[in-house]
């Protein structure tokens, strides 16, 4: 990529950032409910309200609001949580890990069971093999992550007691936890037994995640193997007398991948976003379930922190995946 592409996407990214503060600054405003009339007592004096109000900034004009908080984003401070009275920043990133983890043991079974289901459906094109992928693709995509994790819960959970239906980790536990990226964490420290937990309370919401994602993965995939599988390299391998299934896995696979690569990125901001309500289904303590708690309390610094934060997110990850696609790509890397 030139550097000046680079340069005009990076300006592009800031202008997004922007424009996301802008537009979540004013709804949160606009919307209705007052912050202060729900954490203030109902004996509060008019003179109490009006210095709380003064306290949180809200006595000023919305413009000058925006301007007084972005100066302050800028510096990295996102103001105070006005149900928590805590910094924003320290409870956002103290929830952020466990989002993530989440996500990306999401992102990784999606990967897994969609990229299988595209190879078989690639290598027994035109059977009933293929046909049982397109069933699963249509009913794994059909199905909302939310809805597929109250099947989990009342399958796994309640009929067939078997996974943990609730929280991050057992609170019984011994939790020597420096960071709060707890999964990897306890890897690091040879904690399998924590490792085991963890996953055990993962797993579920993981899977409701993966399931929708692997449906868009596996179609794409498939889509693209079966192109590659007709190109010039596939025909001369197999004239070389490799089996089918060779030519799939180490000529066709390598260069059907890249297509399906923007498509993961753009549907993992998704699945991202999805955490809010599987999270809240399953008690998950991380950044969707803090979200909607800040929405119920209507905390606007924390609302505004979390949004701007998946808009980070979103935008971070769609650069990535525009550099993994040039790296791979040499006719973008030098055009």
């Amino acid at each position: 990529m030139r550097l000046s592409a680079l340069i005009i996407r990076l300006i592009s990214l800031v202008v997004t950032f922007f424009g996301v503060a802008v537009v979540v600054f004013v709804l949160v405003r606009v919307a209705p409910g007052d912050p202060i009339a729900m954490m203030i007592g109902p004996g509060a004096s008019p003179q109490d309200i009006a210095d709380l109000r003064a306290l949180y900034g809200l006595d000023k004009s919305i413009p000058l609001q925006f301007l007084i908080w972005l100066g302050h984003v800028v510096r990295g401070d996102f103001g105070t949580s006005i149900s928590l009275r805590e910094s924003v920043t320290e409870v956002v990133f103290g929830r952020l890990p466990a989002t993530l983890e989440l996500a990306f043991l999401a992102l990784a079974i999606a990967v897994v069971i969609g990229g299988f289901m595209a190879i078989l459906a690639a290598r027994w094109r035109g059977t009933a093999t293929e046909a049982g992928v397109d069933l699963f693709n249509g009913i794994a995509l059909s199905v909302p992550d939310f809805l597929w994790g109250l099947t989990f819960i009342l399958l796994f959970g309640v009929a067939i007691p078997i996974f943990d239906i609730s929280g991050r980790v057992t609170p019984t536990l011994e939790l020597p936890f420096v960071t709060n990226f707890f999964l990897i964490e306890s890897i690091v420290r040879l904690r399998f037994d924590l490792t085991l937990d963890l996953l055990g309370h993962m797993l579920m919401p993981a899977m409701a995640l993966a399931l929708p994602l692997a449906a868009v993965i596996s179609q794409i995939l498939k889509t693209s193997l079966k192109e590659v599988m007709h190109q010039d390299y596939a025909l001369i391998a197999r004239t070389k007398g490799f089996s089918e299934t060779y030519v799939l896995l180490h000529e066709a696979l390598r260069n059907a991948v890249t297509p399906s690569l923007t498509v993961i990125g753009v549907q993992f901001t998704f699945l991202i976003g999805g955490t809010v309500i599987v999270e809240r289904l399953f008690s998950y303590e991380g950044l969707g379930n803090l979200a909607i708690d800040a929405v119920i309390n209507r905390d606007l610094p924390l609302i505004q922190g979390i949004v701007l934060l998946f808009a980070v997110i979103f935008v971070g990850v769609n650069l990535a995946v525009d550099l993994c696609y040039v790296a791979l790509n040499p006719k973008l890397r030098h055009g």
